[in-house]
């Protein structure tokens, strides 16, 4: 949604892999690993071709929080998250037309307001918490959740935009010609 809206022609693909952690891993190498995995395993099918491959993971204390297995999931997750400090990671894979690669991660601070039972609820039964790292959208009804965002927003969306703005720059498409549409 995000890079469609900047113009760029993209395909999606799902990779099918298994997004869990392997033992000693923190969250951070978890989400690169998995990033990168993703897209290189998307690569081969797309010679030739900017690939992008990202995971996100939300970190509360010591608990790294995926997407939710079920209602039940989710609701632990957001109660969990009410009236607290958590952090979204991210992992961004990029592959360049030349094979090269970068795989770097972003972090952003989100704080929660304090939610009742009810409202908890509520927000689960909405049916946003799902596919949804946290078990919430921030750019949907979630966004009345959280009360302070330190970092890149779009990176709790699900891509941080600048600093694959960055990355693209990095490999050789630089920022003045990412605001043409014919790449993607």
């Amino acid at each position: 949604m995000l890079l469609r809206e900047l113009g760029w022609n993209i395909k999606v693909k799902v990779p099918a892999i298994e997004e869990v952690s392997e033992p000693g891993e923190c969250p951070e190498e978890m989400v690169c690993r998995l990033a990168g995995t993703k897209a290189k395993s998307v690569s081969e099918g797309f010679p030739g071709r900017w690939i992008i491959g990202a995971d996100t993971a939300v970190v509360i204390g010591n608990d790294v929080l995926g997407k939710p297995r079920n209602h039940e999931d989710a609701l632990m997750m957001i109660k969990k998250l009410q009236g607290k400090k958590h952090v979204v990671i991210t992992g961004v894979a990029l592959i360049a037309p030349d094979r090269r690669i970068l795989v770097e991660v972003e972090k952003t601070n989100v704080k929660f307001r304090p939610l009742s039972e009810k409202e908890i609820l509520s927000y689960v039964d909405s049916g946003e918490s799902f596919d949804k790292a946290g078990s919430y959208a921030i750019q949907g009804y979630g966004m009345l959740l959280a009360e302070s965002i330190e970092g890149c927003y779009f990176n709790v969306v699900g891509l941080p935009l600048h600093r694959l703005s960055r990355m693209f720059a990095d490999l050789g498409w630089p920022l003045a010609e990412q605001w043409r549409k014919k790449h993607g």
